[in-house]
């Protein structure tokens, strides 16, 4: 989840929409090709998309922060309401001050698994089954924290979570249960409080034997092995320098991955060695953009317009060639 900006009212930026390819900084062929905005939403309505989970026919479930929605994205465009979070009555999440339904992880059977932050005991792991019953709280989370990015780790029957305020990676049964706090330390937390930070590990992903999370606050990309007893090993940082990095995807087999700038309104590919190169930026469509997905070459962005105040959305792109192994 991106951080919130002051409301002024005024938008930073004017967005051009198009069919613009978007080269990298290098001048070397485009990595990805043919970006075109998939679906608008209502910024007015709370329709600011978070995180995304892609279903096998190409479709998406997003999350839809502040209108306390799951959404579905059909691959023409067209976009319904799953289910909505129940509302809280005195909502006190820290940061946005309101309640937000922000990661999405997606099973093989179609259940699907959110985070929801509401600074009340309402704060947790919400699971929708397939059948489309009433979303159900399966593990709490500490109302004084901001749940944000979310991986299930399906070989293990885990849940994975990152939470932006208390620098923390909870581990929860996928069946629901007690949390526990897998990974802490200074790498996963916010910068000291001052005006503008405060959302220290967001983005998080799942990858063989290892969890992935961003830091926000630092731009940082960072690695936590995962110990043959389970166990959280040292925190590796395998990138630095991304300005408001939110939550990412691997496009291939390797260690590549696309990471989300929210507030540079970028897409960029960090490469094993650290290298960055600018993939997609607002020209492409791209507003505040929050995670990516990528299935075989298509590339998903949803962006949430929480600074820019215009158009949030969710863009497609093509890769022009598969990323390999590194």
């Amino acid at each position: 989840m991106p951080r919130l900006p002051r409301l002024t009212g005024t938008a930073t930026a004017a967005l051009a929409l198009g069919l613009v390819a978007a080269a990298p900084a290098t001048g070397h062929e485009p990595l990805v090709t043919e970006a075109r905005v998939l679906a608008h939403f209502d910024l007015a309505a709370g329709q600011a998309p978070e995180n995304i989970a892609l279903d096998r026919d190409g479709s998406a479930d997003l999350t839809f922060a502040f209108a306390r929605q799951i959404a579905h994205v059909t691959p023409d465009g067209r976009t319904r309401i799953r289910a909505t979070l129940p509302a809280v009555a005195h909502p006190a999440t820290p940061l946005v001050h309101r309640a937000a339904v922000t990661g999405i992880a997606r099973a093989q059977d179609g259940t699907l698994y959110v985070g929801y932050a509401t600074g009340t005991d309402a704060t947790g792991i919400w699971r929708l089954a397939p059948d489309g019953t009433a979303p159900r709280l399966i593990a709490a989370l500490p109302a004084d924290g901001l749940p944000n990015g979310l991986a299930l780790d399906e070989q293990h029957g885990l849940l994975y979570a990152a939470d932006s305020v208390r620098g923390t990676i909870w581990r929860v049964p996928r069946a629901g249960g007690t949390a526990t706090a897998w990974a802490t330390g200074r790498a996963l937390a916010p910068l000291p409080a001052a005006p503008g930070h405060g959302f220290g590990a967001n983005g998080l992903k799942v990858r063989r034997d290892s969890v992935w999370v961003s830091n926000s606050d630092r731009g940082t990309l960072l690695r936590v092995p995962v110990a043959p007893d389970g166990s959280a090993g040292p925190v590796e940082t395998r990138a630095d320098g991304l300005p408001g990095i939110d939550d990412f995807a691997f496009p291939g087999h390797g260690k590549s991955v696309l990471a989300a700038l929210n507030s540079g309104s970028e897409v960029v590919l960090v490469q094993p060695d650290g290298t960055v190169t600018n993939l997609l930026t607002a020209r492409d469509g791209l507003s505040n953009p929050t995670s990516v997905a990528v299935r075989g070459r298509t590339v998903y962005v949803p962006s949430a317009a929480l600074t820019t105040r215009r158009d949030p959305n969710l863009l497609l792109s093509r890769l022009r060639h598969l990323i390999g192994r590194g």
